[in-house]
């Protein structure tokens, strides 16, 4: 048969004028794909990109595993960013790859409006499991900002049907970041997200934000000093009057801006204030959700109970979009009124809870619980903040941050050029095969908890000769 099989082979290879053998051919084909760049890159506008400088030296991504990408040019890169902050188990697993596999072949879509499917029911019960106490209901979406936006719909409709109608402000914090979607952006504090988009909702105010580098500079862990920055929102509830206030929202570390961590005391005065007048507190946990600190969430990690949690990224491993929300029963159980027949809250999306991304989610819970991933960071965290402050003696470092599996190395900024210091350092990353990620002047880094200690050696390695080489 194997005769049969090779002479057959030699014949193909004549009629195909090749010389080398049919798996070889295979093979040649598979990397002649990977190594393809697109002949035309026009039609793609790309989000949060330069999109005229990538275009002309494109970084394209083919393939990945555990730690690493592999480029379209056949280099290996070490993951220093767990994708966009969302790999957390690392790429390619196998439990998730496989749940999408065979729920892909049994059940494919079903509509969430009056109907169901059993695992959207499954993964809320396992999602409650490992939240704080109390949150015990969850309502699904697509991403972290539809996470933010239903947050802000639930605390509006809430107190609506309390019968608190006028409690209509939403308070954000300066710097903070809650995704693209009007909402999220209203309530959110970083200029460019905002300046191009008009008035964006009103009745918005936002807090401070909780960085101070003339006195938290180069803190390891949780900084001392700011904690008391938290009384300003007893200035904005006299400025507004606490009936007017619905709810405010803070991510417990704000990542996006570039790692700023709240102050000792910061986050439980902010709940003291909210419970003394009535007001909800969101905890944005799209980027602290799911292991990042050492914890399963941010409010287990500061021990400070929110009204609700937002969520997304780390639900699935970021390989298909989901997001989660979740909230007390004593939010849930005030809309549970009036005729059973009759929809409580009326607001949901095509995809809440879709069977695929639902078993994506459930793959990526085993995951984290077969290998210990919600709590790894903490093991971890020490070593971690040893090497991230080793660079601290690095041409242009003027603060370095650290929590969890979390880190932030803000540089001097050039003169007249804003962000392209620090855009430099990310450019040379890629080159040496490590992928950060920069806001502004700031190095940002959250690798998949999966990261050994030898991979932060070798990220930190790397990175010191690209801030040296980037003098």
């Amino acid at each position: 048969m194997t005769g049969q099989f090779d002479a057959f082979g030699q014949k193909f290879r004549q009629f195909l004028g090749v010389s080398v053998p049919i798996p070889r051919i295979l093979e040649l084909e598979m990397s002649n794909r990977l190594n393809t760049t697109p002949n035309d890159m026009r039609a793609f506008w790309m989000p949060f990109t330069a999109n005229r400088q990538f275009k002309k030296e494109p970084r394209l991504f083919v393939s990945a595993k555990d730690m690493h990408y592999q480029t379209h040019d056949g280099r290996t890169v070490l993951d220093g960013t767990a994708g966009l902050w969302c790999v957390n188990a690392g790429h390619c697993r196998p439990l998730i790859t496989e749940a999408i596999r065979q729920q892909a072949g049994e059940l494919d879509y079903a509509p969430a409006f009056q109907l169901g499917h059993p695992k959207a029911f499954e993964l809320a019960n396992r999602l409650v499991d490992i939240a704080p106490e109390g949150m015990n209901h969850v309502l699904y979406t697509n991403s972290g900002s539809e996470s933010v936006e239903t947050a802000l719909k639930v605390a509006l409709a809430y107190h609506r049907v309390k019968g608190n109608g006028s409690r209509f402000r939403l308070i954000g914090r300066e710097r903070g970041y809650h995704g693209v979607n009007f909402g999220g952006i209203s309530v959110g504090g970083i200029v460019s997200n905002r300046k191009m988009f008009g008035t964006l909702l009103t009745g918005v105010d936002h807090m401070p934000h909780t960085h101070f580098p003339d006195k938290n500079a180069f803190t390891k862990g949780v900084p001392e000093h700011g904690g008391d920055i938290a009384s300003e929102l007893e200035r904005i509830v006299t400025l507004h009057d606490a009936s007017t206030i619905a709810a405010v929202i803070v991510e417990p570390v704000a990542g996006s801006t570039g790692v700023i961590l709240p102050p000792k005391g910061y986050l439980k005065k902010l709940r003291e204030i909210c419970t003394k007048h009535g007001i909800l507190l969101i905890f944005d946990e799209v980027i602290t959700g799911f292991g990042r600190l050492g914890t399963p969430f941010a409010a287990q990690y500061f021990d400070v109970m929110p009204d609700m949690m937002v969520t997304a990224k780390g639900l699935t491993n970021g390989v298909i979009p989901m997001g989660a929300v979740f909230v007390t029963s004593e939010i849930h159980d005030a809309f549970m009124q009036g005729p059973e027949h009759m929809i409580e809250f009326f607001h949901g999306y095509t995809y809440s809870g879709n069977p695929i991304a639902s078993a994506a989610a459930l793959g990526t819970l085993d995951t984290y619980k077969e290998e210990g991933l919600l709590t790894r960071g903490a093991e971890l965290a020490s070593y971690w903040e040893e090497a991230i402050h080793s660079l601290r003696d690095c041409p242009h470092v003027i603060d370095i941050r650290n929590i969890g599996l979390i880190g932030a190395i803000e540089l001097a900024p050039i003169a007249g050029e804003p962000t392209k210091r620090a855009f430099n350092a990310f450019l040379k990353a890629y080159e040496k095969g490590l992928l950060i990620r920069t806001t502004g002047d700031i190095i940002a880094l959250s690798p998949p908890l999966i990261i050994t200690k030898a991979e932060i050696d070798e990220l930190f390695s790397k990175l010191r000769e690209v801030l040296i080489a980037n003098a």
